[in-house]
């Protein structure tokens, strides 16, 4: 049975992403994978990187102390999908938090004589499914760091067998046909993934 972490980045239920984190679970779910769903507003994780947490980063022994729950779970998954809207061409807060605060020296990655080494080979499918305010063309003018940062940072520390980056952009103009055919793609590709 496959292990999965859907971290959710949100914070309303009724949202078009809130949709696509259901569909997410559900097909997995369905699929008799063993997931571990993480809605990270719903369980009040915070996103803020303390001072003390800052100073202690490249302490391996002890740097995880604050977040132990989340390591652990982010450890014993072979599978991790991320589910958030990009807002200001970036994560929400709440997602670029849990990446600053969990994916820590001897984590996410080793150094080795000061070479970043991945460390989440463990992981071996990585999946986004996103969602744009604006279309591609804007994204693709401003970098477009998110799709960047799972394609390439991501992939780094996990260099996993799959990857799917599923995006719908131009949100602020897409009609009900178009959200449900993403549904519908997100579905299908999750029942392949």
């Amino acid at each position: 049975m496959t292990k999965a972490l859907v971290l959710f980045a949100h914070p309303c239920e009724e949202s078009f992403s809130a949709a696509l984190h259901r569909t997410v679970v559900d097909t997995l779910t369905g699929r008799g994978w063993d997931v571990d769903d993480c809605d990270l507003n719903a369980e009040g994780f915070s996103p803020v990187l303390t001072a003390a947490e800052r100073r202690g980063y490249h302490d391996v022994a002890t740097n995880t102390a604050a977040v132990q729950g989340y390591v652990d779970r982010v450890m014993r998954v072979e599978a991790l999908v991320l589910v958030f809207p990009v807002w200001n061409f970036g994560y929400p807060a709440i997602l670029k938090g849990f990446f600053d605060r969990v994916f820590l020296p001897g984590v996410s990655f080793r150094l080795e004589d000061g070479i970043v080494k991945p460390n989440l080979t463990h992981i071996r499918r990585l999946a986004a499914v996103t969602t744009y305010g604006g279309a591609r063309s804007r994204a693709f003018l401003a970098g477009d760091p998110p799709r960047h940062v799972v394609k390439r940072a991501l992939w780094g520390v996990t260099r996993p067998d799959k990857m799917r980056y599923l995006a719908l952009y131009d949100m602020n103009r897409v009609n009900d046909a178009q959200r449900g055919q993403f549904l519908s793609k997100v579905k299908s590709e999750m029942e392949r993934f």
